[in-house]
């Protein structure tokens, strides 16, 4: 006789919820001053600062690119509770030796670290799929939701205030809260995966680049994924540069920098939560998708060439709306497999969002760098470049929408 999965305690399920939660919260609470902490390794040197922030952030994702299917493969082999504990414990310590690194060798290897530990995002998505009915699950991944925007508006915010008195002192307390949801987990946390139900571990499990083949079946997704691949480039010209560029062009401290990326996250959320499915019921998915890129490119262009931070500021609500093109093409591409492929389809979003994770912070922050150098481009001296380029990518993004995908022609494979 199978056995069954052991009905998980409420507190279980908190704890899975908490766990995203401090994840997002320790990872927000070093985005305002990790940059600023490289550029003090080197002596104020804005320029190279946003070249090595940029390959850190690059390594960072490709760390998590390649870690989370491995991780997820030994969670189906071992259990989900070992994967998720580990990962906790692994993570506070890696922002102990970031809090601690004397040098930028140390600063780099400890980050990279914090990368594959932070890939077991998805171990705890399975372990929700474990404990909860097929009628119960989406409103349990909709809570995992939450924490993931409840833990980037409450982290910036508090490092960048811890940041303004100390650098490193974000990097303690983002360890600390680690540390204590793995001591915390290791007295409440059952595990979801029986032993009958487990599965040997294999490498080609574990391949990330394996779940790309669906879009290349499927010639009509090639589009859609292209436009969100895009999209997805574009937004990481504001996690590449933004602290540096708030710093350089209006003079933001550690605590301007957290308090703005709280507001933005605030406003993405208020769109994302509120108005995408009035928005995609009243309008239709292509529509809000070309509006949604629309506004971002407006957004972005506001945003590279304000003048003043409150002129910066005009931009947020344009940079929320683009917030609706991401479900709004999802939306579009699920309508386009067959039921059956809807798993894969999710896994080749996330392997399309982790190598645009690799190449935006190495291209943006190059950009940025270029163009507040000794010689730029053209001669041209404009801090806001990065957010050009992606304002482009974003309207050229809108354009091929408007005229390649259909509005209501839509084959799906049986």
């Amino acid at each position: 006789m199978s056995e069954e999965p052991r009905p998980p305690r409420r507190a279980a399920i908190a704890f899975i919820f908490i766990t995203i939660l401090l994840d997002m919260f320790a990872l927000g609470m070093v985005i305002p001053v990790l940059p600023k902490l490289v550029e003090r390794m080197l002596d104020g040197d804005t320029v190279a600062a946003a070249r090595i922030y940029g390959l850190m952030a690059a390594t960072w994702a490709l760390m998590q690119f390649f870690s989370m299917p491995v991780l997820g493969a030994l969670s189906d082999r071992f259990g989900r509770r070992p994967v998720i504990l580990a990962s906790n414990l692994g993570l506070g310590l890696s922002y102990f030796v970031m809090a601690l690194a004397p040098s930028l060798a140390w600063l780099f290897a400890a980050r990279s670290i914090s990368g594959v530990m932070a890939a077991s995002v998805s171990t705890a998505q399975a372990y929700v799929a474990d404990v909860t009915t097929p009628e119960k699950r989406a409103a349990s991944m909709g809570l995992l939701g939450i924490a993931f925007g409840l833990g980037f508006i409450l982290g910036p915010a508090i490092g960048g205030l811890l940041g303004h008195y100390d650098p490193r002192l974000p990097f303690w307390a983002a360890g600390a809260c680690s540390l204590l949801n793995a001591a915390y987990g290791l007295f409440v946390l059952p595990e979801s995966l029986p032993h009958d139900r487990r599965s040997d571990f294999k490498w080609r499990r574990a391949n990330p680049i394996g779940s790309l083949k669906l879009l290349r079946s499927h010639p009509e997704l090639f589009g859609l994924a292209g436009v969100l691949f895009m999209s997805n480039l574009a937004h990481l010209a504001l996690n590449s540069t933004f602290v540096l560029y708030g710093s350089y062009r209006y003079g933001w401290t550690e605590r301007d920098v957290g308090l703005v990326l709280a507001l933005i996250g605030v406003s993405a959320a208020i769109v994302q939560g509120g108005l995408t499915g009035r928005m995609v019921h009243r309008f239709g998915e292509r529509r809000v998708l070309i509006a949604g890129l629309a506004s971002g490119a407006l957004g972005y262009a506001i945003y590279a060439f304000a003048p003043t931070g409150q002129w910066f500021m005009a931009g947020v609500p344009l940079v929320a709306l683009w917030g609706l093109a991401g479900p709004a093409g999802l939306g579009l591409m699920t309508r386009r497999v067959s039921p059956h492929e809807q798993g894969r389809l999710q896994g080749a979003n996330g392997s399309l969002l982790g190598i645009s994770a690799m190449i935006g912070p190495v291209l943006f922050a190059a950009i940025f760098a270029a163009f507040i150098g000794p010689s730029p481009p053209l001669q041209l001296h404009l801090p806001g470049a990065a957010f050009l380029l992606a304002a482009a990518m974003l309207a050229f993004a809108a354009w091929y929408t408007a005229v390649t995908v259909p509005g209501l022609r839509v084959r799906v494979r049986e």
